[in-house]
């Protein structure tokens, strides 16, 4: 019995360690705040005519402005890296900050898209340039919009209206929000802290359910 327990542990210890290292740290923690209570959108236009608004959401936010034609890459990397892993959770939801001015484009930009993915996921939400740029600041990062009100960056909201993202950075140290134009980077960084993120909220409402089971 001895023998077959030292073989087995010799066998399954580099797994276990493997397992560990190869999920990354991120997986054993929770995804820092970065920035608490940024603005809602909640008093924006949006597409449907019904409110969008960060509050009990997980959201990932995006700021492309008026040249939508210029960033038709970085959306169908979000697409297809982070959207379509994670549209089945009913908490999660992607939503596009853009000024009024971008209406007409969206539009086509939406129908030109949905023939190889589907947009009713994207939730589209319209403001002055003013508005745009306040809700943008409000997120406190080093990043910038520039002069059509975009930026290839995006950002996790959590559920209490804060912006979620890196401390500790490999590349960075503090990471605000995640280039849309790096497949590499939204499929590694970004897709492993929308995981984390995701997994801290189940964790939260299993231990809210054993609660009330009490």
């Amino acid at each position: 019995m001895k023998k077959f327990l030292v073989l087995g542990v010799l066998f399954l210890l580099p797994i276990v360690a493997y397992l560990f290292f190869s999920s990354g740290v991120n997986h054993f923690a929770k995804l820092p705040i970065l920035t608490e209570q940024v603005d809602d959108v909640s008093h924006l236009e949006t597409a449907a005519g019904s409110p969008v608004s960060f509050k009990d959401k997980i959201t990932i936010v995006a700021f492309f402005g008026n040249d939508l034609e210029s960033l038709k890459g970085n959306t169908y990397n979000l697409d297809q890296k982070i959207l379509n892993k994670f549209y089945k959770f009913k908490d999660f939801q992607f939503v596009i900050v853009l000024p009024k001015s971008a209406k007409d484009n969206a539009d086509t930009f939406v129908r030109e898209f949905d023939n190889i993915t589907n947009s009713d996921y994207w939730k589209f939400v319209y403001g002055t340039p003013e508005e745009v740029k306040s809700i943008f600041q409000s997120f406190q990062t080093n990043l910038q919009l520039d002069t059509n009100l975009q930026t290839p960056f995006v950002f996790i909201i959590d559920k209490n209206e804060s912006l979620r993202g890196r401390d500790d950075d490999e590349d960075l140290g503090l990471l605000y929000g995640y280039d849309s134009r790096s497949v590499s980077e939204l499929n590694n960084k970004m897709s492993d802290d929308v995981k984390v993120i995701l997994a801290e909220y189940r964790l939260e409402l299993k231990k809210y359910k054993a609660q009330i089971d009490k």
